[in-house]
């Protein structure tokens, strides 16, 4: 039986994928490893599915000035350490590896250990723990078709994003309930992130009485981020983050308001969820999140408001255009003819190791 380690982590969108090649991965009989950070959110989602799970010490990477800066490359230089004992315990024929600063150490462990390392770019240009692996990869698996213009060309393979099977069989009737929703409004389904959003928080809040005159509204609003002032409301329901039940959370949405990293978006086409992007800022990021939205809003499958810009009167200005205009989007997701990742990025794998 053949041996493979996957890694990734710091935010679910570096998880989720994994997860989702999970059981093709196992049907095709390999042997499945995790490496992943000791409190990132990968560890909790990974031994909730009874894969072996094995933590390593991981700095972050900055683009800007930290004191942490000057302790984390130690951190890094730990893991590496760690993941090369790792790469000779495990003995794996291949590492796939989703990014985020977590996977660097196992990365450069693999190619230490004359291991092949295939990673996956989510966004349109390559994060910098990617960039760092590249060089390393014999593939490097993309989501969107601007994204090969970044890659060397001998390694870039166009595979779209693996998506999660349970979604796709959501109950609505359980999340109605779930959720305590007695009537027969349209839903809105907020989320922020793993982390959740101030800032979408706050304006959903403030407009939550005029909201709730047209929608019910499911709230997934991060961890620590609970208004106890606003757990009886009728019609909205609120949670830190939820796993098990989104599918049937996806299942009743009307309308989805999100964050823009590519997973997440890519979980809204799969789906064929009218759905508004308010990407993470500039400010706040390297911008990637922009760019996948822009992307998303120029082929129809989304209306955009940049963080920068939003307020209630752009809110309640977006929720009703994409209310209005919701056959136009979702026949423009059903034609988007999306790839199977999953297939494509199996068969990858079982071509390298052949």
């Amino acid at each position: 039986m053949k041996k493979i380690i996957l890694t990734g982590g710091g935010t679910a969108g570096h998880v989720t994928p994994n997860i989702a090649l999970l059981p093709a991965l196992l049907q095709n009989s390999y042997e499945i490893s995790y490496i992943g950070s000791y409190k990132g959110i990968e560890k909790e989602l990974i031994e909730a599915v009874n894969i072996p799970y094995y933590p390593i010490s991981s700095g972050k990477l900055r683009r800007y000035l930290d004191l942490k800066n000057l302790s984390d490359p130690f951190k890094v230089i730990k893991g590496l350490g760690q993941s090369i004992r790792l790469m000779r315990k495990l003995k794996p024929s291949l590492v796939f590896s989703k990014g985020g600063f977590v996977s660097v150490p196992v990365v450069l462990a693999a190619k230490f250990c004359h291991i092949p390392v295939i990673i996956h770019e989510s966004d349109i240009t390559p994060g910098l723990a990617n960039k760092i692996a590249i060089p390393t990869a014999k593939k490097v698996c993309c989501n969107f078709p601007e994204t090969l213009k970044y890659l060397p060309k001998e390694k870039a393979v166009l595979t779209g994003s693996p998506i999660r099977q349970e979604l796709m069989s959501g109950n609505a009737e359980y999340a109605r309930s779930y959720c305590h929703f007695l009537s027969d409004k349209p839903v809105l389904l907020i989320i922020g992130g793993s982390t959740g959003s101030k800032i979408i928080n706050d304006v959903i809040r403030a407009q939550l009485t005029e909201l709730l005159k047209n929608y019910q509204i499911i709230h997934l609003c991060g961890k620590g981020n609970l208004d106890n002032h606003l757990i009886n409301t009728k019609g909205y329901a609120q949670f830190e983050y939820i796993s098990q039940q989104l599918k049937d959370m996806f299942a009743l949405a009307d309308i989805v308001i999100s964050r823009a990293g590519a997973n997440a978006i890519c979980e809204l086409l799969a789906l064929h969820k009218p759905n508004i992007l308010i990407p993470l800022s500039a400010a706040a990021s390297r911008g990637d999140q922009i760019l996948n939205a822009k992307s998303f809003e120029k082929q129809g499958f989304s209306y955009v408001i940049e963080e920068e810009h939003l307020t209630a009167e752009t809110l309640l200005a977006g929720i009703k255009t994409v209310s209005n205009q919701k056959d136009s989007y979702i026949r423009a997701m059903a034609d988007s003819g999306q790839m199977d990742s999953i297939k494509t990025i199996i068969q990858l794998i079982a071509k390298e190791l052949h």
